[in-house]
């Protein structure tokens, strides 16, 4: 993990827009293709309507052409790192294989590594909805 990825995440979390919970988190994609996306959160005074950092880096990255994450990273203010929720790990898979890493990192500078596999052991894929597998 690039100390730059880190870094930018950090610059776009100072950007995302908490007024509710005062929780900004950013988010960095280097995609397969070598270029940055960025997202921040965005939340809405209905809670359910917000939208996550990690979201909104995948939106910016499919929106620029790219379609593969390489690596990822999330940093929020906090006490230690902060991991991706399960909707956002389930966003990540898609877009990413099981053995990419995301580097969560904190603002005071504490990070933790994981890879999508083990963020989300089982997950589901494509091949969940092949029908013929589906037959019991």
């Amino acid at each position: 993990m690039s100390e730059s990825l880190i870094d930018a995440a950090d610059a776009v979390r100072a950007k995302a827009y908490a007024p509710y919970s005062n929780f900004q988190v950013g988010a960095a994609i280097r995609s397969v293709e070598g270029n940055v996306h960025l997202g921040c959160n965005v939340e809405n005074v209905a809670y359910p309507e917000g939208t996550c950092a990690e979201a909104g880096a995948i939106a910016a990255m499919i929106a620029s052409g790219d379609t593969k994450i390489a690596e990822i990273a999330v940093i929020a203010q906090a006490s230690a790192p902060v991991p991706p929720c399960g909707g956002c790990r389930q966003k990540i898979a898609e877009f990413a294989s099981g053995d990419v890493v995301v580097t969560m990192a904190t603002t005071s500078g504490e990070t933790l590594s994981m890879t999508v596999a083990e963020l989300l052991p089982g997950r589901f894929d494509a091949g969940h909805m092949d029908a013929s597998e589906a037959r019991t």
